[in-house]
């Protein structure tokens, strides 16, 4: 009880630490991440996988053309979002724009880290001054530059990030980074990474079985030519995938 009554003392304003040292508006906004439709991803040797899980809320909803968890911010990086959707489209506007600045001062594209840093210090000032809320978002950006090839970040409302090797936000994301923790390997390659993570997804879901249409999956790697290629998988090519591994039985046809 007498916790309870601490934090409420101190978890109406971002800008006050409790005696504990905690700021608990911002780990507010991580629970209101643990609620949300999670997301994974993998580095592998030959590029980075995303899977994401898209929360059909109604029969009757008409699905998104677009992708509703995955992102392209520029020609060589893209994010997995896992939160509240409406703050993640305000900081993808920003990143696009950060990263077209720097194209246009610069001549050549951002360095991953340089473009997820920029935007985890904006979601910081989110924490530090009054009369604002943090950014109720956390994300999992996979990019490739010159300097370090290819590489996968985590971000979350903090504004703090890290360079993962798998990782996953969302809901049950503490049991599937203990099974990626368990079943990832150093020289995964890409097609390993997207079956470890359809079967992480699989088994870490709330629904029991897992569609294209509740599933979204993007990869970035680098094509024949040598360009960067990001790429979302189709639904048709998505179900063939769910099969192939096991994930899901075939239909069977009447």
């Amino acid at each position: 009880m007498i916790s309870v009554k601490m934090s409420r003392r101190y978890d109406s304003r971002t800008t006050i630490f409790s005696p504990e040292g905690r700021l608990y508006q911002v780990e507010y906004a991580m629970e209101a991440i643990g609620n949300a439709g999670s997301a994974i991803g993998i580095l592998s040797k030959d590029g980075v996988v995303l899977v994401g899980e898209k929360k059909v809320t109604s029969k009757l909803l008409q699905t998104s053309t677009s992708t509703e968890k995955m992102y392209k911010i520029d020609d060589h990086v893209a994010c997995a979002v896992a939160g509240i959707m409406s703050d993640a489209n305000i900081l993808i506007n920003t990143a696009r724009v950060q990263a077209q600045r720097y194209t246009l001062s610069y001549q050549e594209p951002m360095p991953v880290e340089q473009l997820v840093q920029s935007l985890c210090d904006t979601k910081q000032g989110y924490t530090q001054f009054g009369g604002l809320r943090p950014f109720g978002v956390s994300f999992l950006f996979a990019g490739w530059d010159k300097n370090y090839g290819f590489q996968l970040y985590m971000s979350d409302p903090s504004g703090n990030y890290g360079g993962w090797k798998a990782a996953a936000v969302g809901a049950n994301n503490q049991a599937a980074q203990s099974m990626l923790k368990q079943d990832y390997k150093d020289d995964i390659s890409r097609e390993e990474a997207v079956q470890l993570a359809l079967k992480v997804l699989s088994k870490t879901m709330d629904s029991t079985s897992l569609t294209s249409e509740k599933l979204e999956l993007a990869e970035v790697y680098l094509s024949s030519s040598g360009k960067v290629k990001y790429e979302v998988c189709t639904p048709d090519a998505l179900s063939k995938m769910l099969v192939k591994y096991g994930v899901t039985q075939a239909p069977v046809e009447a």
